[in-house]
């Protein structure tokens, strides 16, 4: 039960972190930024804002370096998919977000199972 109700929990503060991150990068592309500079500016947002939650709320960690190393390996991967994604929708329809919205729930289920059992062990 503790794992559902942590998941659940992990998904809704995913979803603010989401909602932080895709406004943010809908922002700066309307007023006319690159969207890969927009995505990546969105995805730091959403970042910070995620890992803190994470740690401190969700899996109630200490932070150290290796936690933070351990979590930037998990971004590092989750932002290639992002990027990947959201370019291939740019190439399909001219727009970034099919395939941002499309990354979400892919990086949200790495991003669980990553920080459960590897980074806030």
């Amino acid at each position: 039960m503790l794992i559902k109700k942590q998941f659940i929990f992990f998904i809704s503060v995913g979803l603010f972190c989401a909602l932080i991150d895709i406004s943010t990068a809908k922002i700066l592309v309307h007023a006319g930024v690159y969207y890969g500079a927009a995505v990546s500016a969105g995805f730091m947002l959403g970042l910070i804002a995620n890992y803190l939650l994470h740690a401190k709320v969700t899996f109630q960690a200490a932070s150290s370096s290796a936690t933070i190393v351990k979590f930037a390996v998990v971004v590092a991967i989750n932002y290639a998919i992002t990027m990947l994604l959201s370019y291939l929708s740019v190439r399909l329809t001219g727009d970034f977000l099919a395939g941002k919205l499309a990354s979400l729930p892919v990086i949200a289920v790495n991003g669980f199972f990553f920080s459960k059992y590897w980074v806030f062990r």
